[in-house]
């Protein structure tokens, strides 16, 4: 029987955001959970609160768990997103093989720059330097009328969440950064969150270095354990 692997989106993202990823990942029944107001949920209410995001979350993975083992990953929003669904689990006596976190130095580093609540240029400015978004929801206003309220939405989530420092789980955690990315220097905070294994590595690339490395991704998950703070440049 495979092993579960629950994707978990950044910022902006759904169901469709590691279509770059699947292709390597045959060897898990693999299954990428989405926020309502996008994707396959585009019908449903877009959601503002972490709390009700966790919940969302938790159920979706619930009706989909099947027994056997299973790993949370999440990118950057989803990374601590997927931190507190394990925490959640493990309550529930349901505890993943691993979570692996990427493109977030976890809780407690990033300042809160309530991108929720900047003006529209400012915004703009601000994904482009995020990255991540492609140039065309920049290029067409239609497009990025669509897109503007999902994001938005989803950094609020982020920004105006209560304060999770205080959770510690006990499952293992991986986390993965960026060479170049914001905060970078900190990635081993989030040993301070886990009385499991621990195990760090970056890979070179920005914020969205995973879309540059899916093999070293797919070995990562694959293997479930890489050399700590090991730095690929």
């Amino acid at each position: 029987m495979k092993t579960q692997l629950f994707l978990i989106h950044y910022a902006g993202g759904n169901c469709y955001s590691y279509q770059f990823l699947l292709p390597h990942l045959s060897a898990f029944d693999v299954h990428v959970i989405e926020l309502p107001g996008r994707g396959k949920r585009m019908q449903e209410s877009i959601l503002d609160n972490f709390s009700m995001a966790i919940d969302d979350l938790y159920n979706c993975i619930s009706a989909k768990r099947n027994g056997n083992p299973f790993i949370i990953y999440g990118h950057s929003m989803g990374s601590e997103l997927g931190f507190v669904l394990t925490s959640r689990f493990e309550a529930a006596g349901n505890m993943p093989l691993h979570l692996i976190v990427s493109g977030n130095p976890g809780p407690g580093i990033r300042e809160n720059k309530n991108r929720h609540k900047m003006e529209h240029d400012d915004f703009v400015m601000e994904l482009k330097k995020l990255g991540g978004v492609p140039d065309e929801f920049f290029e067409s206003s239609e497009l990025f009328e669509f897109f503007e309220p999902v994001i938005r939405a989803d950094f609020k989530i982020i920004e105006t969440k209560d304060d999770i420092t205080a959770i510690r789980i006990q499952t293992p955690v991986i986390a993965l950064m960026g060479s170049e990315e914001e905060h970078h220097e900190h990635i081993d905070n989030w040993k301070n969150f886990t009385r499991g294994n621990f195990q760090s590595q970056l890979m070179e690339g920005d914020h969205f270095f995973i879309f540059k490395h899916p093999q070293k991704l797919k070995e990562v998950i694959t293997s479930r354990t890489v050399a700590p703070k090991e730095i690929i440049l």
